[in-house]
């Protein structure tokens, strides 16, 4: 996910633009640029790697002092992480342009600008853009009036900023999928891709909807959508300080970290969504080639990510993908039958997981056919190590215990469901039901939030407890596995997960009143079953704490304990239901007196096997 950063200035913009690209570092990027417009003309620098890269460059060329220009942060999709790749794009020297998104009818506008003499350097879809901005201006029109004219010829999501060196003291930018705030301060307006790259300059900030085009010049902003009417958007005074974008008024980064989510998952589908499809290209310019070949995933984890992969094997299942799961140090460690024209597909919150990364050195020396890493960081073992990439934009995750990054990694793994399910027996109705559930995702996400207060009860009652049982059917399994894994992390407590039709073979012989059992009942096709298996529990005299989808009719009476989650639609509800797990275990740890965010003898990333 690409970061973006523009400005009109009193005075010199390259401080806040370099300011603003360290703070939409935790974005994700391979390469860095920034243009500046002085003395009627466009002056630029790019690099590859990291932003003290683009630094030293400015410093050498001893370039890019103006009062307007714009800044961007790449991630590469279309075309490699290269110099002539990186953003901003120049089209016949006088006008620059970064975009944060995907262009999916680039190829056919690249095609048709050439046929009309239009020259191309890069291999990017942003490249089309700024030519078509460049087209406008010379048949007659403004640069607000080119913009214009050039995303009502765009399909997909993106957020734009455009300067040129004919109008020096103007920014146009533009919105359609990809977020854009516009921040404004005492003569001077900024864009941004979202508000903490603006915080050190301005607190005031509005936030363009869908179709705005935002036309900034000095002491000026007018918004208008695509027909040219004037728009108007509600100014917002942000609530957040430098600090708030770390710890803020949490008291633990885990606490901060399960808050974050309905965040960290809107993020993790920004530009890769529209209103019924994914755009394909958010896995990497050879995605359709890949993907088109594919016909099995094998998906390689560890831990929390591993509980993940369970989820999403039931999603590829569903839909006819055959998917296998493992967990990486077992998957190095012996042979494998090698399915014909398989993806492995490499989890990882940090990227740095050597068990991880060395089950995808030997998948591939195995001979399977191609690989895609979902990890959270960028310029990571895993990521250079991977042939496609999905960044899972969940920012930063500080707490050692796995929250964010789990959801994120769920959501990005539905994504790429999708993505192969449309080769398979998924139909656009499919899709778009899809797609629809994940808009909805972060909403249902907060809602899931509200219940903390009820949870916060719950758990004191662990407060003398050494052990506690999990429970779960199906696709909640895994969720099971993953809250058992959660409290055993923060609180110390010996946690152990099952499927709940294995009561019967085996775990019901430790159940007694002194030992939890936490389930979780979504209203799907399996719940008359996991209500047998409850009453199997109390039966023998065991307390449940049961979560359930408020329609499933479960209600609280002796040795069962129901706390209503809102309801959501049971293909997603996994990722609603590991919320309260998150928070139960949060809050008894917070009772046992553990250090949350730094349990003991754990590390965020695994580097050793």
């Amino acid at each position: 996910m690409c970061g973006i950063i523009g400005a009109v200035r009193k005075s010199d913009v390259l401080p806040v633009l370099l300011d603003g690209l360290k703070r939409l570092e935790y974005r994700g990027y391979d390469s860095a640029g920034i243009a500046v417009i002085a003395n009627k003309s466009v002056s630029r620098v790019r690099s590859v790697g990291k932003i003290a890269a683009l630094e030293q460059a400015i410093q050498t060329r001893q370039v890019l002092h103006g009062t307007t220009g714009i800044a961007h942060t790449r991630w590469a999709t279309h075309g490699p992480p290269t110099e002539i790749n990186a953003h901003p794009h120049i089209s016949e020297g006088r006008i620059a342009l970064v975009c944060n998104g995907i262009v999916e009818n680039h190829e056919e506008i690249r095609q048709k600008l050439m046929s009309e003499g239009m020259r191309f350097v890069s291999q990017t879809d942003t490249e089309v853009i700024v030519n078509l901005v460049s087209r406008e201006i010379r048949q007659g029109k403004d640069l607000l009036e080119a913009v214009k004219e050039t995303t009502s010829m765009l399909e997909g999501a993106y957020a734009i900023g455009v300067v040129s060196a004919d109008e020096p003291d103007r920014l146009v930018g533009a919105r359609h999928g990809s977020p854009l705030v516009v921040g404004i301060g005492d003569g001077e307006s900024y864009i941004a891709s979202d508000m903490s790259a603006l915080l050190p300059v301005t607190r005031d900030f509005f936030v363009l909807e869908n179709g705005d085009i935002v036309d900034i010049q000095e002491n000026r902003i007018t918004i208008v959508d695509q027909s040219g009417r004037t728009q108007s958007r509600p100014v917002k005074t942000s609530s957040l300080s430098l600090e708030a974008v770390e710890l803020g008024n949490h008291r633990h980064f885990m606490s901060k970290e399960i808050h974050e989510q309905d965040q960290s998952v809107s993020n993790t589908l920004e530009g890769r969504i529209t209103g019924t499809r994914i755009l394909e290209a958010c896995f990497g310019n050879r995605a359709t080639q890949v993907f088109d070949r594919i016909r099995s995933v094998q998906i390689i984890a560890c831990g929390t990510s591993f509980h993940a992969g369970l989820v999403a094997r039931h999603w590829f299942e569903e839909h006819g993908i055959p998917c296998q799961v493992e967990i990486g140090s077992e998957f190095h460690s012996r042979i494998h039958a090698v399915p014909e024209d398989s993806l492995v597909v490499s989890l990882s919150q940090s990227g740095e997981t050597r068990d991880t990364l060395s089950a995808l050195e030997h998948a591939m020396e195995s001979g399977y056919a191609h690989s895609l890493a979902i990890c959270n960081v960028p310029d990571s073992s895993l990521v250079r190590n991977s042939e496609l990439v999905l960044m899972t934009h969940a920012g930063p995750e500080i707490g050692v215990a796995s929250t964010k990054a789990f959801t994120t990694h769920l959501v990005a793994l539905r994504l790429l469901v999708i993505a192969l399910g449309r080769r398979f027996r998924m139909t656009e109705t499919d899709e778009a039901r899809l797609v629809r559930e994940l808009r909805e995702l972060p909403k249902q996400i907060r809602a899931a939030l509200e219940i903390e207060s009820q949870i916060r009860n719950i758990a004191r009652q662990f407060v003398d407890k050494h052990h506690a049982l999990f429970l779960g059917r199906g696709i909640h399994y895994p969720i099971a596995l993953e809250g058992a894994l959660k409290l055993k992390e923060i609180s110390y407590i010996h946690a152990e997960a099952y499927p709940a039709g294995e009561l019967k073979h085996g775990p019901l012989a430790l159940v007694d009143n002194e030992m939890p059992v936490v389930s979780v009942a979504p209203n799907d096709r399996l719940l008359n079953k996991l209500k047998g298996n409850i009453e199997e529990v109390r039966a023998r005299g065991g307390k449940l704490i049961v979560f359930a989808d408020s329609r499933t009719r479960l209600r609280s009476q002796e040795n069962l304990q129901v706390i209503h989650v809102a309801p959501v639609d049971s293909s997603i509800a996994p990722i609603i239901f590991t919320i309260p797990l998150q928070m139960l275990a949060y809050h008894v740890g917070l009772i046992k007196g553990t250090d949350v965010d730094r349990p003991r003898n754990l590390a965020k990333s695994v580097t050793v096997e």
